[in-house]
């Protein structure tokens, strides 16, 4: 970690003390200083390493393989009393436990530390270092095992390195080399010693490292500077060989071995972010330290590595100077116990080292904010109560007294904890309460991962048992542990109860995201003391982590609920409970739940109300409450469903909003409200309904009155209104006239809501009242509307009629007669429609204004439709009257079509627009015909000119140049009718149009070598010879003629580079007639022209391992840096790019593909041209030829695979020819080996690799190889020798394996391969059921016979191979034989006892053979007995059985299925080998029907009076039939059973009628055939009162007067036959029950029946409907009455029932369980 200073040692001179290394423990602040035996030189270098830096990336699980510690003598500087000479005595480090021996394994730490770096100068520094040896320390592990060398610069290999102790990089030896560490060696001062272990890594301990599941391991290590001189490990002498080795295994016996210690992985200190320096480091171990207050020791605030290890300080006064320290040692001291407060100021502290002190407690230990880090072994700990640490990672507490976990501190990062050789210990699962305390960070304990079994036992542990645990809960098993912690609380909590309560319950529901998770607390009062006020509670909502620590408290969660948010999801919640007695607050109770789990993503709906007065016109609103459970909130689906009396709900159609207005419908109807919840993401939950109570009517009322009509004389007008208020009733309406002297209105008619308009009513006004009254017959508050003035009747016409012919163009007048007065100047006004039938204005279209006139011309607009007249007649003083309409009889006639004019329009030149007109008559004009024609002479007929046909206008064009030109029209009807066509021809010949260009302009690119070319647009006649001339214009505008561009095309030159071009032209007309001359705009300026290659070609050979380039010619301007590209052609088009340079060469991968180059011109101002390219025709592969060719040692029966390099395009299928040389020959003699075979023996080996067989042992191979390309063609051959001659394999065995020659006899043999074979060995093993192999002394033969001993087990056959030289392989053991055992149980038959009848026991026995060898086998070796029961198939005859699955016993009950059928039972015998026998069987006669009986009959339901009561037992008996059941009432204590008559069922509804009474049902089995077996009975407990009921009935008696709205039965009174209800009120009070007949209006209360409770009076209910009861008085007076539901009948029976009590034999008070 730090560049180490050089110290002197304490040790005597002339020994070395050599330390073991522990796997398992690894001394945190320093590596003990010892040495290590080896057999191979090693380079010992001293390294300055930098801190361990952890990463994820570098994960390693290192489990069995551990590496010991390399050590490194101290020199003898020191006084020699403080070694002893032999004694192996054990070096104690800050965990608290002794070194341990380790097994030399192989292990890689760390990607870096893999690399194999040697250093050839690393010998001769060592020796020239020796003299100046003082001491080398060597690091906590080595890198890699299998490296023979190491470099000094190499700064990457990974080191597993104690804070502050000094490293030595040490190489491993050989594979071969034989590791021992010991404690101590003396040897001779000349001759140090110093060794390294070869294969053996570190393994710390829990105690001083991070834990392995953290991933962290070292991976940088600084660049090494040495500082302290190089030590060689190439001495040795045999006689420390010798000391050694003995030292090593009697230190080895003394070492105290661990379960793990073998199996130990490695742990990583928690990483200290510094690069430790001089200045940051200070160590004083084992200076005799007593205070730290001393002068001299130079504590500064910028220490950062502190080791007073092995010291005398019993204080930490003057540690607060360490502001800034990270790791401290303090181990092996004699602090004893509190006092560690002043570590309070290291704040920077990461690393704590308190081992092997006298310390009691840890109390005063202040919280430390970056401890990760703390040792506490070998101290006087009884607990590790201490402050929370919230770093902490490893905390290391073996070998102290600690014995209870109380006070454990909160330690949410440990991941480390080990309590070896403490008292707790014999705690039972003292790991999973570990689990608890720590939470799910932990992943060691004791130096071992964790238990899956102590972890799955933690789970079942309740959440808060952590906390009791801390508070000193004992311990105990999971299934009583919450009983126990909450005794526990309850203890604890017991003196800050409220006085005179107890805790009774405290918990917390399983919380869900988003969903309703409920606290519940109970006190409950002691009933020995007796509280006046009342218990209030107050909660309060936490919040943790996912272990049950750091809560904070939740906003506005003070609730008894509380909905989990996402953000809660994985963490623990906590409630408090503050009881409130008065005004007194008592220390709050607490309830932790388990972890919050995430939600099912379905809604659910929690609560549900409707809020809003049940009235009609009001409007509720439904409210749900909706637990999301982690969907969404979304838009739930709401909907009202209306359900009437007696009947099911019915969807409301449009009811889908939470609010909902309450319709006439909606009266005496109650109301469900239906919601859905569903989430944004679509998920619905399960819909919840909510039913209203019965809707209300509301007072009835009118509104919007109105009167409908025209207010004139003779009208009838009609008063309405819109009526509100349940359903109407005969509402009263009155109609009254006004009194036009005083005003006032009189009445005229009433009971109608209509009136007839007299001639009285003229001038005056009338009003319209209305009643409304509903449908029982309730009055509303009265409404009254007033009229305009009613005005006198209007004048009138009378018999009008048109008169006239009703043809087009045609004069019509209408005529009629006027009453009502004297005509005036009355209107007429004219339409015209489609139909003859006149509704109203309707369809009618208006042909005139209204005026007087009533004459009128027919339009032609009028033509095929009816004329109608609208006729107003007017009095003389401008009064008006209804309108009176006429239609015509018939339709309007036209006249046929015809033209009366036609005409040409416009100029007869080229170009020039005539336009046709005419006038058309007859109708309405339809789709007319026009057309065009060109005439060469005007008498001949002309050609129709197509493309104007249709239109009235024609642009000549140049093809009617010369010709005359006509137009025809045919007349055309709309009703299809066609006139006579008429033609118009034109008065002279079209002349043709003076020339001229409409456009000119010069197209084309303006770039150098382009072609440009004249577009123009010419006009007038056939265009002629026209002339062209090209211009060039310079820059400063001077034009100037381009002499020879006279055509219609121009191709730019150079020189026309910068100037613009324009071209003139003069039109010329196929007659010479000349144009104006037009002179195009001027384009450019002309720019130069792009870079162009024009040719390209290769240049060079188009064979493997040529190189080619290429010739291009260029033009474009100045040549810049062209671009050159080269491409491989291939497969499906694609292509790779190769290069960008002049040339390339041609390589194995170009052989039968083509070469492209991509050549693009670049002028020289950087201008890129087109690019071109060239495809070379394929490559041809070059001769074939053998470059390298190397035969690798060889081994007997090891595949030799030479090495060989082919060049020469594709190589095919080389020839191989393998030879065997007795002698090596040199590389200039290997060819003549092919022509003077004298010394070459042929092996038959033609392929590339060959396999050695026993005869190439000691000879040398050599191979020819022929190189020959994938077409056939060989190149020259090459010949190779291996190196050394041909090894022989390893002796070993294979298939090796046991046979059995006969019974008790077995031989063994296997295949031996490796040389000749020697007196190889043979041994035989026997292996258990267990699978532990065991070797059977004196089996050391290939045959072997088997003894008592063997049975049970399998015999092993070992073969040890051992060659002719002695070398002996491993042994191979054959598979293991068939087990083997004695003889096999025989069961001789099987036996039934017991009768074939139903409910009868058939009991199964087994007839033993009588011989010895059987009964002995029986008596000796039999386990177990299975018995399978089988019944035969009712349709077979009995012929096929089918086994009873769970009958498996050696009894067996006859059944009810079993009757009529055959039994049979299966009996299989098991010996304790697992074996077999074959079944035996026993089969019944065919089984007879028992006794028919009923067994365990018993009543189901729930006890009140309104449930279903079930009876039912078990039968049996055969086939039961027509079994009799009768239900009875019994009087509780009176033995007599009352019938209830028509209840035979299996089933019973109970009725008001049996609360108080035990029911009784008798049930006499009865089998099919009839046979009857002894009736059982079972009763219930007395029928109670339903609670809803029992409570109203309560209130009600309570009262003592009551009355209830009921329904009369009139029907036996008025109309047999039907049911007529009336309604009445049922008055009931303490003396007496009266049923009264409200009274109305016109009529005052009556009373149907009164009577008094005195017997006979009693009340009846009806069976058959739930609703009614009937009132008794006496035997002639009596009552029906209905009510709305059974519940209200039940009330009201028991309320009579309960008024009438004192005429009862039983109190119906001690039935409802009333006090009196």
């Amino acid at each position: 970690m730090e560049d180490p200073d050089e110290e002197h040692t304490r040790d005597s001179p002339g020994e070395v003390l050599l330390e073991s290394s522990n796997p398992s423990h690894v001394t945190p602040p320093e590596t003990p200083k010892s040495v290590t035996k080896t057999k191979k030189p090693l380079a010992i270098e001293t390294a300055r390493f930098a801190r361990p830096t952890f990463s994820s990336r570098n994960k390693m699980d290192l489990k069995s393989d551990s590496a010991s510690v390399s050590s490194a003598s101290k020199s003898p500087a020191a006084g020699s009393a403080r070694i002893s000479s032999s004694a192996a005595a054990s070096r104690r480090n800050s965990t608290g436990s002794l070194s341990q021996k380790t097994s030399p394994t192989q292990n890689s730490v760390g990607s870096a530390g893999g690399k194999k770096v040697s250093s050839p100068a690393s010998s001769e520094t060592v020796r020239r270092s020796l003299p100046e040896i003082r001491r080398a320390s060597l690091p906590a592990a080595t890198s890699k095992s299998a490296e023979t060398r190491t470099n000094v610069s190499d700064a990457k290999k990974t080191t597993l390195d104690s804070p502050g102790s000094r490293n030595v990089r040490t190489p491993a030896g050989s594979d071969g080399t034989k590791q021992e560490t010991i404690k101590r060696v003396a040897v001779k001062p000349a001759v140090p010693v110093f060794s390294s272990s070869s294969r053996r890594i570190a393994s710390p301990s829990l105690d001083s490292v991070g834990s392995s599941g953290t991933g962290k391991v070292v991976s940088k290590i600084s660049s090494p500077s040495i500082r302290s001189p190089s030590l060689s490990g190439g001495l040795r002498t045999s006689s420390l060989a010798s000391s050694v080795e003995k030292n090593a295994r009697l230190s080895g016996r003394k070492k105290t071995m661990t379960p793990d210690s073998k199996d130990s992985k490695f742990m990583m200190l928690p990483q200290v972010e510094i690069k430790a320096s001089d200045e940051v480091r200070l160590d004083l171990r084992g200076h005799r330290v007593r205070t730290l207050n001393t002068s001299g020791l130079n504590l500064s605030p910028n220490l950062e590595f502190v080791y007073l290890r092995d010291n005398l300080l019993s204080t930490l006064e003057g540690i607060e100077i360490l502001s800034r320290v990270k790791v401290l040692d303090l181990s092996f001291n004699d602090f004893k116990g509190p006092g560690f407060e002043p570590l309070e100021n290291c704040k920077a502290l990461q690393q704590l080292y308190l081992a092997g002190n006298q310390i009691t407690s840890l109390a005063s230990l202040p919280q430390l904010p970056n401890l990760e880090f703390l040792s506490v072994a070998q101290n006087k700990l009884k607990s590790l109560a201490m402050a929370s640490q919230p770093r902490l990672q490893v905390l290391a507490a073996s070998r102290n007294k600690i014995s209870t976990l109380k006070g454990f501190p909160h330690l949410p990062s440990l991941e480390h904890l080990r309590v070896e050789e403490n008292p707790i210990l014999k705690m039972p699962h003292l790991e999973a309460a570990s689990i608890l305390l720590v939470g799910p960070m932990l992943k060691k304990f004791n130096d071992r991962d964790l238990l899956r079994e102590e972890m799955a036992l933690a789970k079942r542990y309740p959440v808060h048992a952590s906390l009791c645990l801390r508070d000193g809960w004992e311990f105990c098993r999971p299934d009583q542990a919450a009983e126990s912690t909450f005794r526990f609380l309850v203890e604890q909590w017991k003196d800050k109860f409220p006085p005179g309560y107890l805790l009774k319950e405290a918990s917390i529901d399983k919380p869900f995201e988003e969903d309703v998770c409920a606290c519940h607390f109970t006190f409950v009062q002691d009933s020995t003391l007796s509280v006046d006020s009342q218990l209030n509670l107050k909660y309060q909502w936490f919040v943790g982590g996912r272990t049950p620590s750091n809560f904070y408290a939740i906003p506005d969660a003070t609730g008894e609920v509380y909905w989990p948010r996402n953000e809660d999801i994985g963490k623990v919640l906590k409630v408090e409970c503050i009881p409130i007695l008065g005004e007194t607050e008592y220390p709050p109770v607490f309830a932790i739940s388990s972890p919050v789990s995430p939600g099912t993503k379905i809604p659910k709906v929690v609560s549900l109300e409707v809020q809003g007065e049940l009235l009609e016109g009001n409007t509720i609103r439904g409210h749900a409450k909706v637990a999301w459970c982690g969907g969404t909130p979304g838009k739930g689906v709401a909907s009202w469903l209306r359900r009437r009396w007696n009947s099911s709900p019915v969807v409301i159609a449009g009811a889908e909003d939470e609010a909902y207005q309450l319709s006439l419908d909606d009266v005496d109807t109650s109301l469900v409200f239906m919601y859905t919840p569903v989430t944004e993401e679509g998920v619905k939950g399960e819909p919840q309904y909510k039913y209203t109570d019965f809707i209300k009517a509301a007072p009835p009322s009118v509104s919007n009155l109105r009167i409908i009509g025209t207010i004139v004389e003779g009208n009838t007008i009609k008063g309405v209104g819109d009526y509100f208020g349940g359903k109407e009733g005969p509402s009263k309406f009155e109609w009254q006239r006004e009194n036009k002297e005083t005003g006032d209105f009189t009445s005229m008619s009433r009971g109608t809501p209509e009136y007839v308009l007299t001639k009285e009513d003229v001038g005056r006004r009338i009003s319209f009242i209305y009643v409304p009254i509903n449908f029982e017959g309730q009055e509303g508050e009265p409404v009254s509307l007033v009229s305009q003035i009613v005005k006198p009747a209007p004048p009138k016409v009378t018999n009008v009629k048109i008169i006239g012919d009703l043809r087009e163009n045609s004069k019509v007048t209408v005529m009629g007669i006027v009453t009502g007065g004297t005509e005036g100047s009355s209107k007429v006004q004219w339409f015209k429609t489609t139909s003859s039938i006149l509704d109203g204005e309707n369809g009618l279209e208006a042909l005139s204004s209204s005026k007087i006139a009533k004459a009128i011309r027919i339009p032609l607009g009028a033509v095929g439709h009816y004329l109608v007249a609208k006729y107003i007649p007017m009095t003389p003083d401008g009064e008006s009257g209804e309108p009176a309409y006429v239609v015509s009889g018939r339709a309007v006639e036209d006249l046929p079509p015809s033209l009366n004019f036609l005409s040409i329009t416009g100029e007869y030149s080229e170009g020039g627009l005539l336009t046709a007109s005419y006038g058309y008559i007859g109708g309405h004009e339809g789709k007319s015909l026009y057309s065009w024609y060109l005439h060469e002479v005007e008498t001949e007929p002309g050609i129709l000119i197509s493309e104007v046909s249709g239109l009235l206008q024609y642009r000549i064009t140049k093809d009617a140049i010369g010709k005359f030109v006509s137009f025809q029209c045919t007349p055309v009807r709309d009703d299809g009718i066609v006139g006579d066509p008429r033609t118009f021809m034109g008065q002279e010949r079209v002349r043709p149009g003076s020339p001229r260009l409409l456009s000119l302009q010069v197209i084309g690119n303006l770039i150098e070598g382009t072609t440009l070319n004249v577009e123009k647009n010419y006009w007038g006649g056939d265009e002629g010879e026209s002339i062209f001339q090209w211009f060039r214009t310079s820059p400063d505008g001077s034009q100037c003629e381009i002499e020879g561009a006279t055509a219609a095309s121009y191709t730019l030159s150079v020189d026309e580079i910068g100037y613009f071009i324009s071209v003139s032209c003069e039109p010329i007309r196929s007659d010479w007639a000349h144009g104006p001359i037009i002179l195009s705009e001027q384009v450019g300026p002309v720019i130069p022209g792009p870079p162009t290659c024009h040719s390209l070609e290769f240049l060079g050979s188009m064979i493997e391992g040529q190189r080619i380039s290429f010739i291009a010619s260029y033009c474009g301007g100045e040549r810049g840096e062209c671009l050159y590209e080269w491409f491989r052609l291939k497969d499906k088009d694609g292509k790779e790019r190769l290069s960008t340079e002049e040339f390339i060469d041609l390589s194995f991968d170009d052989v039968g593909r083509h070469i492209e180059l991509v050549y693009t011109p670049v002028r020289s101002d950087g201008a890129v041209g087109k690019p071109v390219s060239i495809t070379s025709e394929t490559i041809a592969p070059a001769d074939p030829l053998g470059l390298n060719l190397i035969v690798s040692d060889c081994c007997e029966n090891e595949e030799v695979v030479p090495q060989k390099k082919y060049f020469g395009g594709l190589e095919g299928k080389g020839e191989y020819i393998w030879f065997r040389l007795k002698n090596k020959l040199h590389e200039s003699d290997l060819m003549d080996i092919l022509t003077d075979p004298e010394d070459v023996t042929p092996i038959c080996g033609k392929t590339l690799t060959y396999n050695p067989v026993l005869e190439d042992v000691g000879e040398y191979l050599a191979l020819c190889w022929l190189p020959t390309r994938a077409d056939g063609k060989q190149g020259k051959p090459l010949v190779a020798i291996s190196n050394s001659p041909v090894n022989p394999a390893p002796p070993v065995v294979a298939n090796v394996q046991a046979k059995k020659l006969s019974m008790g006899v077995y031989s063994g043999d296997g295949e031996y391969f490796g040389g000749y074979e020697g007196p190889s060995l043979f041994r035989w093993y026997r292996e258990d059921s267990e699978g532990t192999i065991l070797h059977i002394n004196g089996a050391n033969t290939k045959t072997y016979k088997v003894t008592d001993s063997d049975y049970n087990c399998r015999l092993l056959f070992g073969y040890i191979p051992v060659r002719s030289d002695s070398v002996a392989g491993e042994l191979k053991l054959s598979g293991p034989t068939e087990i083997i055992f004695p003889e096999e149980l025989q069961v001789e038959m099987l036996a039934l006892t017991g009768k074939a009848i139903e409910r009868d026991v058939l009991t199964a026995v087994e007839v033993v053979p009588k011989s010895e060898m059987q009964e002995h086998v029986w008596s000796k070796y039999k386990k177990n007995v299975k018995y399978q029961w089988f019944c035969s198939s009712e349709a077979e005859n009995g012929e096929h059985f089918e086994p009873l699955a769970s009958q498996t016993s050696c009894s067996y009950k006859v059944r009810l299925q079993d009757v009529g059928r055959t039994l049979r039972c299966e009996c299989v015998v098991t010996d304790i080998f697992g074996r077999s026998t074959k079944p035996v069987y026993a089969e019944t006669p065919t089984v007879l029907p028992g006794t028919p009986r009923i067994d365990k009959l018993e009543i189901e339901g729930r006890g009140f009076h309104t449930n279903l009561y079930a009876v039912h037992g078990i039968y049996s008996g055969g086939k039961e039939g027509k079994s009799k059941i009768q239900w009875l009432r019994s009087m509780i204590g009176s033995p007599d059973l009352i019938s209830i008559q028509g209840e035979t069922g299996p089933t019973y509804e109970a009725n008001v009628d049996d609360v108080g009474y035990r029911l009784v049902a008798i049930y006499t089995p009865v089998r099919e055939d009839g046979t009857e077996g002894q009736p059982v009975s079972a009763s219930t407990e007395p029928i109670a009162v339903e609670p809803d009921v029992l409570t109203e009935v309560k209130q009600k008696l309570e009262l003592g007067a009551v009355k209830f709205e009921v329904l009369c039965d009139r029907s036996t009174k008025k109309a047999p036959g039907t049911v007529i209800f009336e309604r009445r009120i049922l008055e009931i009070n303490r003396k007496r029950v009266k049923v009264v007949k409200p009274g109305t209006k016109t009529s005052f209360p009556s009373t149907d029946i009164r009577g008094s409770y005195v017997p006979p009076f009693h009340v009846e209910t009806f069976r058959n409907s739930q609703q009614r009861l009937r009132i008794v008085v006496d035997s002639e007076n009596e009552v029906d009455l209905m009510v709305q539901s059974k519940h209200l009948r039940d009330v009201v029976v028991l309320t009579i029932r309960g008024l009438a009590q004192r005429f009862n034999s039983t109190s119906l008070n001690s039935l409802l369980k009333i006090e009196t």
